[in-house]
């Protein structure tokens, strides 16, 4: 493996500056994938990765599956990686996250580079395969460093801060837009329930709320609100209560009322009711005399 940043001094770059900063370079190669690596850059790291992608993709070949074919565009910016057919992004690695690139000399179909992960912040190694292009791909990448490092020194390390806190607003941006939609997501589910709660179900009857009532299922006289009489729809007060006869009144709790006069003798005991008579004598006497 050689790094392929270490070119000869002999060597020129392939492509024009302006080509690597105002545009990008497209290669096709097909992507083998990628792997977790303990190093950011090394010949020994890198070629660990390559044979354990060889030896997945060599299982994955017994069982049918194709190696993807995939779009590289190489700018000052990064690579990315795409389908070739749709164009959607794979892969963004930004071009200050690569810290490895190098061509393998003993199988010249194959490259590879070494980026650190936004989000994880683990260092993947990224494996391919280019039957003519391998040594391009990775002088171009080269290329592509060698132009952002002297625009950096140009721009005095101003324009790499401004991307990496473009990149993290960017970051930012999207995470705010998913936490968002979870919240409106929530909003509505709680909406949804609220309106359940308060549906009664087909056939239940509404119950109007009761006044509270005492020890006798009464409802308690209050001082404070005395009764008033309602005037009727004429404007004339309401009639008396009706009276019941004397024969079926009965008191508070449902019973007849106690009258000691209309008690039989047999009721009391005998000095009790001698008093009874006694009184029941008087009684008599003054209606007598009234």
């Amino acid at each position: 493996m050689n790094r392929a940043f270490n070119r000869k001094k002999d060597k020129s770059w392939m492509h024009t500056p302006e080509a690597l900063a105002k545009h990008y370079i497209p290669y096709n190669a097909k992507f083998l994938g990628n792997t977790e690596v303990e190093a950011p850059k090394g010949t020994e790291v890198v070629k660990d990765a390559v044979r354990k992608l060889k030896f997945q993709r060599h299982i994955k070949k017994s069982e049918g599956q194709k190696t993807p074919k995939v779009e590289l565009q190489i700018s000052i910016y990064g690579v990315k990686i795409l389908d070739p057919k749709t164009k959607d992004v794979q892969h963004n690695c930004q071009l200050h996250r690569i810290s490895f690139c190098a061509d393998d000399k003993t199988d010249k179909r194959i490259f590879t580079f070494i980026c650190k992960d936004s989000e994880s912040n683990k260092h993947l190694c990224y494996v391919f395969d280019s039957e003519k292009c391998a040594e391009e791909i990775t002088l171009t990448i080269g290329q592509a460093f060698d132009l952002a490092y002297k625009k950096f020194l140009e721009s005095g390390g101003k324009d790499v801060e401004t991307r990496k806190q473009i990149g993290t607003l960017q970051k930012r941006i999207q995470e705010l837009e998913t936490e968002n939609s979870e919240l409106k997501q929530q909003l509505q589910d709680l909406e949804e329930q609220l309106m359940i709660a308060h549906v009664p179900p087909a056939g239940s009857i509404c119950m109007k709320p009761q006044m509270s009532t005492d020890v006798f299922d009464m409802v308690p006289f209050s001082t404070v609100t005395p009764l008033e009489p309602v005037l009727a729809s004429n404007g004339c007060p309401p009639p008396p209560p009706t009276t019941l006869p004397p024969d079926i009144r009965k008191d508070l709790f449902g019973a007849e009322p106690f009258d000691p006069f209309t008690c039989g003798s047999a009721d009391f005991p005998p000095d009790i009711q001698s008093k009874l008579d006694e009184m029941q004598r008087q009684r008599w006497r003054g209606s007598k005399w009234d």
